[in-house]
């Protein structure tokens, strides 16, 4: 009986390495359906997750309940599983290089339970021929098994949106791919289990990688080109916006936008592209651009709240600033490389107040990450800006902004929210 069989059948169990936004809601949509034991490091979260809390603010308490699941962070008890999900994150360092060291930890943890016969599949975003070339080699040295012959290893990119309750792990076509036919076809069977539109079956383990890597690379790369332009129509005196809404008439026009690039998806992923180039050789010039200019542009938002507040006659070093959002994304509590940290960083250096507000953002986390935290919201603000557009702040009008700025106070919209509302402020949006 194959692997599939037998999880179809309950007599094995699947294993969900890391339990962050990605590896929860995939533990729990098997564990509607088949035995899951859901791993991770962190015996806090664990223990909340015992509880039917998510750590990540994504799902409530209803997606825990009827679960098949066992949480846990003893490595004893992985020892009952038989197919094997990793799905830890994949960061990078401060020089920007890819930071393996979770996923290998992942991959020495499962390798010292691994069994013959037993599969690992990975979620984590790596550079093409990371699995292979990285993961396998510790599989291997911790479990002393060997690769095909005693076990089978596949790749399967994670496509879950933070904050996004549509396009979800069981709503989203799945890529899967495996290191022969037939892991291929219990990687692929397995995941149908959960996802109801079905598989797509790459070729190869490494073109698996590579079309993940690219669908976040796209995204970057257009939204820089919007910010290059945003820039660009600024010093022309007229709205991106504006632009976009004109240009959006032709039906062929992709519908990008400018705005901060931050999280653990788009504002890192092209990083691990452009490692794997320069290790064949090869510097890539738009990637490695696209990224310059997202990377520069919570300065530049910084940078032109500053000059207009000078504009308007104020003391820069004697100015205080309202920062309305914090996290990387809109509606979502995760703060993991969010952009604002350097609108506030660069603020700062100008001798500027600054106040930071944001009503998901977690106090103790933003102080642990970046050395500030919340305020409460107070008036006689030079500058507001608002960053993330949270549906907390989409209903604001033109009279709350007056209320909390001072006398000449500039008003910046990052994401263009109050466009066409604003009438008695000094008004800017990228």
């Amino acid at each position: 009986m194959n692997v599939y069989d037998k999880i179809l059948k309950k007599d094995a169990k699947i294993a969900v390495i890391g339990l962050g936004y990605v590896g929860l809601p995939i533990a729990l949509a098997f564990a509607k359906k088949v035995k899951v034991i859901g791993f991770d490091i962190n015996e806090k979260r664990v223990n909340m997750m015992k509880k039917g809390i998510d750590p990540s603010n994504e799902l409530t308490k209803a997606d825990f309940k009827g679960a098949d699941i066992t949480f846990t962070h003893k490595l004893e008890e992985l020892k009952e599983a038989n197919f094997f999900i990793i799905a830890v994150p994949t960061p990078i360092d401060e020089h920007n290089l890819p930071d393996l060291k979770p996923l290998i930890g992942a991959s020495t943890t499962v390798g010292k339970v691994l069994k013959k016969g037993d599969y690992v599949v990975y979620e984590s975003t790596v550079y093409p021929g990371c699995t292979e070339d990285d993961c396998i080699p510790v599989l291997e040295a911790h479990s002393k098994l060997k690769f095909v012959k005693d076990f089978k290893v596949g790749y399967s990119p994670e496509r879950i949106n933070p904050g996004d309750k549509e396009h979800t792990i069981t709503k989203i076509l799945k890529i899967v791919s495996g290191c022969d036919k037939e892991s291929l076809e219990n990687i692929a069977k397995t995941y149908e289990i959960i996802v109801e539109p079905g598989t797509h079956r790459a070729s190869s383990i490494k073109v698996a990688e590579a079309a993940k890597i690219i669908e976040n690379t796209q995204r970057d790369v257009n939204i820089a080109l919007m910010n290059e332009l945003s820039i660009i129509f600024s010093r022309l005196g007229i709205n991106t916006y504006d632009v976009l809404e004109a240009a959006g008439t032709k039906w062929n026009f992709l519908k990008f936008f400018p705005g901060l690039v931050g999280g653990h998806c788009i504002g890192v992923d092209p990083y691990y592209l452009t490692y794997k180039a320069e290790a064949l050789g090869y510097h890539a010039r738009v990637i490695n651009s696209g990224r310059y200019v997202n990377d520069s542009m919570g300065f530049y938002v910084a940078k032109t709240t500053v000059k207009k507040i000078i504009a308007a006659g104020k003391n820069i070093s004697k100015s205080k600033v309202l920062v309305m959002g914090a996290t990387f994304k809109e509606d979502v509590s995760d703060i993991r490389n969010s952009k604002v940290a350097d609108i506030v960083k660069e603020l700062k250096s100008f001798g500027v107040k600054v106040e930071i507000v944001d009503p998901h953002a977690d106090n103790e986390e933003l102080m642990h990450e970046y050395g500030f935290g919340l305020n409460k919201q107070g008036k006689g603000y030079d500058g507001v800006i608002v960053a993330v557009n949270h549906k907390e702040y989409k209903t604001l009008d033109e009279k709350f902004f007056k209320s909390v700025l001072s006398n000449k106070g500039v008003l910046v919209d990052v994401k263009g929210m109050y466009r066409g509302k604003i009438k008695g402020l000094t008004y800017w949006s990228l």
